[in-house]
């Protein structure tokens, strides 16, 4: 009688760590050997209304495609530090540094507001010199990226996410013709009421069994840069699973906030921004001040421990993003490292911003929890008004 629920646990154990073992092997392969993310999928809108940076402000962040340490950059921040595992996003952020300071504003916008430049192994060849060597032998070798002339056409159908999305659009749009010119209306929506009555027309038409299929298969969600513990938390935790989950989230996005500045889902319905609908370091009224303090950003190719540990001091803003949902299910002694660290280069009243595929705070370690203080009456309304709405939750703190 006591023998075989043993046997069942240990089933479920090796099960286990068949599964994480598997995931994490795919998951480090993706992204240990590619580009990810060619845009920033978090609302910067979000952060900085809740982190209010100023000319004190000295900021870590994880670097992602580096669209929001350029958005922060416009509240004047004394520094921005990103900080990614990933040296190829970082090479990222170095190209659009360069192109700034070489400020040309339709080069700029042409190369990451359009995603492709007729001209761009030339501008290119000027910005070699000014370009780290790990960034400039990654942009030697994929510069491609911004051929207007190849068979993606957009920079911003390259990198894993761009071909999870130019591939899942492309089966779409091709299996139902419709699909791309619906989606259109909707982005093109004078009012939410319109937004509404496209959506009720577009949703039964985007939904069916290859789409159910296709986000059901986890190397399309690693591709988007989503590792397999999310997945488990989302499947785990939110009512009717993955699929329930982004089925939710796209009719949230798409019906109760206005599209007209949704800049994140145009970028990959269409493979690119316009001039009034792109994020801000885009905008030409911000091409001269984002030039002139492109120098206080730095990149560290890290992860957030070692950086903390080779450059201490008192920061006073982290934005974590959701990292810590991987690091929470996989290595639970480098999270706790990695919180003490933050801590221990903190003041009181320094902030901390963080994302979660999870409902709720459980990727915190107890300990941590009692060291800061939290803001849930004001994230929980932000939450609802995230542009990119792909999240679970949105948490900010502040060290006690």
């Amino acid at each position: 009688m006591t023998a075989q629920p043993k046997t069942d646990h240990g089933k479920r154990d090796l099960a286990q760590q068949f599964f994480k073992a598997t995931s994490d092997l795919v998951f480090h392969h993706v992204h240990g050997s590619q580009l990810i993310y060619n845009t920033c999928w978090e609302d910067p809108r979000l952060d900085r209304h809740l982190m209010k940076l100023d000319a004190q402000s000295r900021v870590v962040m994880i670097t992602s495609a580096g669209c929001n340490a350029l958005d922060y950059l416009l509240d004047n921040p004394a520094e921005i530090h990103t900080v990614d595992v990933n040296y190829r996003q970082n090479a990222l952020l170095e190209l659009k540094l360069a192109l700034l300071r070489r400020g040309k504003f339709m080069d700029f916008f042409e190369y990451f507001g359009i995603g492709s430049h007729g001209d761009h192994q030339a501008i290119y060849k000027s910005l070699q010199p000014d370009l780290p060597e790990v960034a400039r032998k990654f942009w030697d070798r994929h510069l491609h990226f911004f051929n207007p002339g190849g068979i993606k056409k957009s920079f911003y159908y390259h990198g894993t996410s761009g071909a999870a999305a130019w591939l899942l659009g492309g089966v779409l749009f091709k299996a139902k013709p419709n699909i791309k010119n619906f989606a259109m209306c909707l982005l093109d929506a004078k009012t939410q009421e319109e937004q509404k009555e496209i959506y009720t027309l577009l949703e039964p038409k985007i939904w069916g069994n290859l789409s159910n299929w296709l986000i059901r298969q986890r190397m399309v969600m690693t591709l988007l840069g989503v590792p397999g513990p999310q997945i488990k938390l989302i499947e785990n935790h939110y009512p009717g699973g993955l699929e329930s989950y982004i089925k939710d989230k796209l009719r949230h996005v798409m019906t109760e906030l206005p599209t007209a500045d949704n800049y994140f889902w145009r970028v990959y319905i269409t493979g690119s921004y316009t001039m009034d609908c792109c994020p801000n370091y885009l905008r030409k009224a911000n091409h001269e001040v984002l030039k002139e303090r492109n120098g206080r950003i730095k990149t560290h190719t890290s992860t957030l421990t070692q950086f903390l540990q080779k450059h201490p001091g008192i920061y006073s803003h982290y934005v974590l993003l959701d990292h810590q949902d991987w690091l929470a299910w996989h290595d639970a002694a480098a999270l706790l490292e990695e919180w003490e660290l933050i801590l221990a280069n903190s003041r009181p009243g320094t902030k901390i911003l963080m994302r979660s595929a999870g409902l709720d705070l459980s990727f915190v370690p107890a300990a941590v929890l009692e060291r800061l203080r939290f803001f849930p009456e004001i994230t929980e309304r932000l939450h609802l008004t995230d542009r990119v709405g792909t999240y679970g939750s949105l948490h900010f703190a502040e060290v006690k």
